[in-house]
């Protein structure tokens, strides 16, 4: 199988890169990135300040699916029209093109309470690119939306470092829903998905991704 990884540089695209490059079933991972990644044989790497320059390469148009990892903060991509870019326009783009060069599944990280209706941006963003990702015509979509995530990011996020400590010494105290998603679960799942291809649309929520 070929994958299209979008969001490789980030904390689960990350880890699906190193699982994805040492699973056998996996013959190419194709990432397009900004900053180019540590070279590896089964990884094409194109690279492109603007990504979405790279959306009808050849590379893109004959994968078999599509891993969308990507995700940023309002406050790192400057403005909402930069963040609409980054969240929806680049991930719906880069699906189109793979859907019509073939590919058949696509696995989404999305984010709790995305919603078309929601008052707030973030998660109406997330909303409109679940519900137009969709439309696509993919023959297996999977929607993963996890709740706290874990692992090492290349960024600060200070609530993060004040609020997953507490919530994992709580971990015996709260509903299975609001426990900790370890970034290698997440990243496990995906691939999972794809390599299975489970007809139709399937969601995932934080409860179903603190054990795999």
């Amino acid at each position: 199988m070929i994958i299209l990884l979008l969001g490789a540089t980030g904390l689960v695209g990350r880890h699906v890169l190193e699982q994805a490059l040492a699973d056998d079933r996996i013959t190419r991972l194709v990432a397009p990135t900004r900053r180019a990644l540590r070279q590896h044989p089964k990884l094409l790497n194109p690279t492109a300040s603007r990504l979405e320059e790279l959306t009808h390469i050849t590379a893109i148009t004959s994968v078999d699916a599509v891993i969308c990892a990507i995700g940023t903060r309002i406050s790192n991509a400057g403005s909402q029209t930069h963040f609409r870019q980054v969240e929806y326009a680049l991930p719906i783009e880069f699906a189109k093109a793979a859907h019509e060069g073939g590919a058949h599944a696509l696995a989404l990280v999305s984010a709790p309470g995305a919603s078309v209706s929601a008052p707030f941006f973030f998660s109406r963003t997330k909303g409109e690119l679940e519900r137009d990702i969709q439309h696509i015509g993919f023959d297996s979509v999977t929607i993963i939306r996890p709740g706290m995530i874990s692992g090492d990011r290349e960024e600060f996020r200070l609530a993060e470092r004040i609020v997953l400590p507490i919530a994992s010494f709580l971990k015996p105290l709260l509903p299975r829903g609001l426990w900790i998603n370890p970034a290698t679960n997440i990243a496990h799942v995906l691939i999972a998905a794809v390599m299975d291809r489970r007809p139709g649309l399937t969601m995932l929520s934080s409860r179903d991704l603190v054990e795999v």
